[in-house]
């Protein structure tokens, strides 16, 4: 299993990225699918997450309205779009996936992660 995150790099604060999660493996779209982040000296956090169909979305409250999350099953992919940055968004960005049967927001009902990408939004 590998999950291949891409996309960060340093954007000033009001900018946009778009992070994507390239997945093989195992049957993607089977697979509800999360992004959490985790900044400097902090610990890691729920940022996103999207039910196996793309039906169903969670966010955390500080980037709702600004992050939107998708996927392409036909493309094994996971995407983050990420509009409006704020230099508290600064972190490492990882992909995940679970089986749990409903949007997990804490990490540890997350089995398979990707190795992270960086984003850095400069004031």
């Amino acid at each position: 299993v590998q999950l291949q995150a891409s996309g960060g790099g340093l954007v000033q604060a009001g900018g946009s990225l778009r992070l994507s999660c390239a997945a093989s493996g195992y049957t993607f779209s089977s697979w509800n699918m999360g992004w959490f982040r985790q900044a400097p000296g902090k610990e890691r956090e729920f940022v996103s997450g999207i039910s196996w169909t793309g039906g169903t979305t969670d966010y955390a409250d500080s980037v709702k309205g600004r992050f939107a999350i998708s996927r392409d099953n036909a493309k094994n992919t996971l995407y983050l779009q990420m509009n409006s940055l704020k230099p508290e968004d600064t972190a490492i960005y990882y992909c995940a996936a679970t089986r749990a049967n409903y949007i997990a927001t804490t990490q540890h009902w997350y089995l398979y992660w990707g190795q992270g990408t960086l984003v850095t939004v400069s004031s």
